[in-house]
């Protein structure tokens, strides 16, 4: 007993991520579907740069981010052993953006080939692994609820989009996601496929209220589900003044935890929210004055002060989206033009048309798809982008 709680352990300081003491009681949601603006007009120059620096990403990507189990974790490698994954090692979450990317872009046989590599690296009998090790062999037993969620999303794009076939495909994996990351109607954060068990929270920017809702359970089961995770979401704000979210939610003391307010995960939250219609007017309007002056940092404390001056690719890519998404130019513009800075342009490096430092080498997965999304969601904003083009 004393090993398996050990264990368990590890498993959540694995998978879980930095968390501090925090206690709001949970109220019904208030907030109502905000109301989109119609997409502006793009000029044919800026649509042309946009293509361009895409294209280029995506080469890097593809030339030398990319391996015969998937997209690298870093492009430096690596002996594989860390707690973390590293190098070479391949991340369902990885599988997942490139899939969505193919699927935003209208490319069917792209698509279809990065689903067939992950459902043969991944696939375990309760979903999808979170992690796959090529120079040790290991698939590891544990799952990512919104790893696998996105995988999911990308088949139902995919049956919305390409061929219907992948609807049927999204439908039986959201049946087993359900069986597996489901309990009583809330979101768990992993199963452990090995010990049978699942964590007790649930971390917010894993609630993917867009994809809960096309789950194929009962309407009855699916309207609690996606109650209960609204609820959650909504109830994590921390302030008008400060307006992001709570790191996540633990269900047996009910209660909001957060060490740190880390900005990729309550801006992810807050992409979830807007695809779902529920973004706060307070999220975008601070967000276009931090990506503005370009003061959008890497962990803030709960009132909103910095706690590092860490920027990244990652940041302004989902703040991109966002703008995407609620149909704000402005903040698409700005955040695209933020995150480009950190584009290696030099030709003779080996990381030209990628993001990352070309001193270190360093350049990571999430960063670079994270940029081709962002790229990718344009047409969203500008109503004379085709998707493809």
């Amino acid at each position: 007993m004393k090993k398996f709680r050990t264990c368990m352990l590890s498993l959540i300081v694995l998978l879980s991520v930095i968390t501090a003491c925090g206690n709001m009681p949970l109220q019904q949601g208030q907030i109502e579907p905000v109301e989109r603006t119609q997409p502006a007009p793009m000029d044919a120059a800026y649509k042309e740069r946009l293509k361009l620096y895409r294209e280029r990403t995506e080469q890097f990507l593809l030339s030398e981010l990319y391996g015969p189990d998937g997209v690298y974790t870093n492009y430096l490698d690596t002996n594989e052993t860390d707690t973390a994954a590293s190098g070479h090692e391949v991340l369902s979450e990885s599988a997942g953006l490139m899939m969505r990317y193919y699927v935003l872009m209208n490319r069917k046989a792209d698509f279809q080939a990065e689903w067939e590599r992950a459902k043969r690296v991944f696939e375990l009998p309760s979903g999808f692994s979170y992690r796959y090790s090529p120079k040790r062999n290991e698939k590891y037993t544990i799952n990512a609820a919104v790893d696998d969620l996105r995988i999911i999303r990308a088949l139902y794009e995919a049956g919305d989009r390409l061929a219907p076939e992948y609807t049927e495909l999204a439908d039986t994996y959201g049946k087993l996601f359900y069986r597996f990351n489901i309990k009583d109607n809330r979101l768990y954060d992993f199963y452990d496929e090995k010990y049978k068990v699942n964590n007790n929270f649930v971390t917010l920017c894993y609630i993917d209220l867009k994809t809960l809702q096309r789950l194929p359970i009962p309407t009855e089961q699916r309207a609690v589900l996606i109650q209960n995770m609204q609820t959650i979401l909504e109830n994590g704000y921390l302030s008008d003044a400060f307006p992001f979210y709570e790191t996540r939610y633990e269900y047996d003391t009910e209660s909001y935890h957060s060490e740190g307010i880390n900005t990729v995960e309550s801006l992810l939250t807050i992409l979830s929210l807007a695809e779902a219609g529920l973004e706060r007017p307070e999220s975008i309007a601070y967000l276009k004055e931090q990506v503005r002056s370009g003061a959008l940092y890497g962990q803030y404390d709960q009132q909103g002060k910095p706690l590092n001056q860490i920027q990244s690719t990652a940041i302004y890519a989902i703040a991109a989206m966002i703008g995407s998404i609620a149909g704000d130019e402005e903040l698409y513009r700005d955040s695209i033009k933020r995150m480009e800075k950190y584009q290696v342009q030099d030709k003779t490096s080996p990381l030209y048309g990628g993001f990352g430092d070309p001193e270190t080498k360093q350049a990571y997965s999430f960063d670079n798809l994270m940029a081709l999304l962002a790229y990718a969601h344009q047409n969203r904003v500008f109503a004379d982008m085709k998707a493809g083009e």
